[in-house]
């Protein structure tokens, strides 16, 4: 599936966002970079446009996207200003989770402010000893009257500071056989004295987009804060929403590299060495060859996993091939435009020296690679996608 293949109101929607990206994102981007300030006024046109519900029903206020056009829109915002894509990456998951799991009442109750983006929504997953192994989490809903109270920390929180709806994993059950079976997701809002941000992290990239710790201090939520109602749940629901996540962060990279080549084929188009453009020289003709390829391979899968998510089927293997190949495609890519662009290329006066740092944050969000690996090792061997993917 390509962009080609969208629907004529999804085509108009992604023009629409590159309009914004070439008159509002990309004149701002460095500024804010520079100066360290939050774009507020960008945020504010992304909730205008309706972004913050492209994972949202119509029926609910969203735009109700299909998820190629969902990539499309990803890549587009990223290859003006990934910070921007970042904004709404976990948010989108959030609200898929509840469009896909939650009860009528969490749909209609969420739903239509997450579309607007009055509820921003970040998910609390990872915890100090509970990175890649979800399932060794320690926060805990214990049972209480009326509802459960829930305590933990969590860290690595994307927006957790301005979001006001946490999607939070926690063990509802820590005697069950299964370790995931007894996780739970639930539903919480912010602001309150029982959860509060600690620890903000200093990143190398993505300085606009707030990352956290979140603790959660014995909060006690109602009932119907379990997301669908159902204990044990939880991972379940939570794998099967990451699909999104990693097709989203994959068509983030996807726009990354795609500026970054840009970035490249226009510095080598002017640039001059020995009497003629760099562009003439088959050592820089290669360079961009090989950059050039990756990125049409990676929108390729990427694309081709989105249209595995939209078809209703398990995108599992899917969405990780699509993380996977385009994260590190677009980490070399970025390589390259550095070499490109020679010393110019690790000046932050170029866009490229952003993009490259920015890019290295693919290789370990959404699920570090090698976690990846094995979930696509995982289902080569249980051949649960290998037919749907044309693989032996």
């Amino acid at each position: 599936m390509t962009i080609a293949d969208l629907t004529s109101e999804e085509r108009q929607i992604v023009e629409t966002v590159e309009r914004f990206v070439a008159k509002d994102v990309t004149p701002a981007a460095a500024k804010h970079e520079r100066e360290g300030t939050y774009p507020d006024a960008l945020v504010a046109q992304m909730k205008a446009l309706g972004l913050f519900g492209v994972a949202v029903p119509e029926t609910y206020g969203g735009l109700g996207l299909s998820m190629p056009a969902v990539a499309a829109v990803f890549e587009t915002l990223a290859a003006g200003w990934s910070s921007l894509a970042a904004c709404i990456n976990g948010h989108s998951t959030l609200a898929y989770a509840i469009a896909r799991h939650g009860t009528e009442a969490q749909k209609a109750r969420y739903l239509p402010k997450l579309a607007t983006g009055e509820h921003r929504g970040a998910i609390c997953l990872t915890e100090p000893q509970a990175g890649s192994d979800l399932q060794a989490i320690e926060t805990r809903a214990d049972a209480a009257e009326g509802g459960y109270r829930l305590t933990g920390n969590k860290i690595y929180v994307t927006n957790g500071a301005r979001a006001s709806l946490l999607l939070v994993l926690a063990k509802t059950d820590r005697t069950a056989a299964k370790p995931s079976q007894g996780i739970s997701l639930f539903l919480v809002e912010k602001p309150r004295d029982d959860v509060t941000v600690g620890s903000t992290y200093q990143k190398m990239g993505f300085h606009q987009v707030d990352t956290v710790e979140i603790r959660i201090e014995g909060a006690l939520v109602a009932k119907d804060a379990l997301l669908g109602g159902v204990e044990g749940k939880g991972f379940s629901q939570l794998m099967e929403s990451l699909e999104i996540g990693r097709i989203t962060i994959a068509a983030s990279a996807v726009g990354v590299a795609a500026a970054a080549l840009k970035v490249a084929l226009s510095f080598a188009a002017d640039r001059k060495a020995f009497g003629k453009t760099i562009n003439q020289h088959q050592a820089i003709q290669l360079r961009l060859a090989e950059m050039a390829t990756r990125l049409v391979a990676a929108r390729a899968i990427t694309m081709r996993a989105a249209g595995e998510k939209q078809s209703g089927a398990r995108a599992d293997m899917a969405s990780a091939m699509a993380k996977l190949y385009a994260s590190e495609a677009a980490a070399e890519i970025t390589r390259e435009a550095m070499r490109v662009l020679g010393g110019a290329g690790y000046i932050a006066d170029y866009q490229v020296e952003r993009l490259h740092r920015e890019a290295l944050l693919y290789l370990v969000g959404e699920g570090t690679n090698d976690i990846n690996k094995l979930v696509i090792a995982r289902r080569l061997l249980d051949g649960s996608e290998a037919e749907l993917l044309g693989l032996p």
